[in-house]
């Protein structure tokens, strides 16, 4: 079986698709998730703090 270049084309596209969605997945994973989660936990806490203060 022999890929013609159409053919060949399609699959390195389809390769580097996939690749590409591999390492964006794991970057969102590690880096970004994190990153938004504790910046709304900092900020919510920020916020906890200033109604206690506003309170008393």
């Amino acid at each position: 079986m022999i890929f013609e270049f159409d053919q060949y084309l399609g699959f390195l596209a389809f390769l580097s698709i996939l690749t590409l969605g591999f390492w964006l997945m794991i970057f969102l994973i590690t880096f970004v998730v994190p990153y938004w989660i504790g910046g709304s936990l900092i900020e919510r806490l920020k916020e906890i703090r200033e109604e206690r203060k506003a309170k008393s």
